[in-house]
């Protein structure tokens, strides 16, 4: 895989990772998110608590979240 395509692949996935933290978010499931100060990871606030995770750790954590009943 080359470098552009490396990049448009982490470009998606933040942008996937960005809409479920958005969709937790209005759901009230987490209280914030956002961009974390280290590359290649998202920040998730939940419980209280700032996380910072990996883009693949965000997505899986956020994926679990949404699948719980409301």
């Amino acid at each position: 895989m080359n470098k552009t395509a490396t990049s448009e692949t982490v470009l998606n996935l933040r942008m996937e990772v960005h809409n479920l933290a958005e969709a937790a978010f209005h759901r009230h499931l987490i209280s914030g998110y956002g961009d974390s100060e280290y590359p290649d990871s998202y920040q998730i606030v939940y419980e209280g608590k700032p996380k910072h995770l990996t883009l693949n750790q965000a997505r899986a954590f956020l994926s679990r979240l949404m699948q719980q009943p409301v």
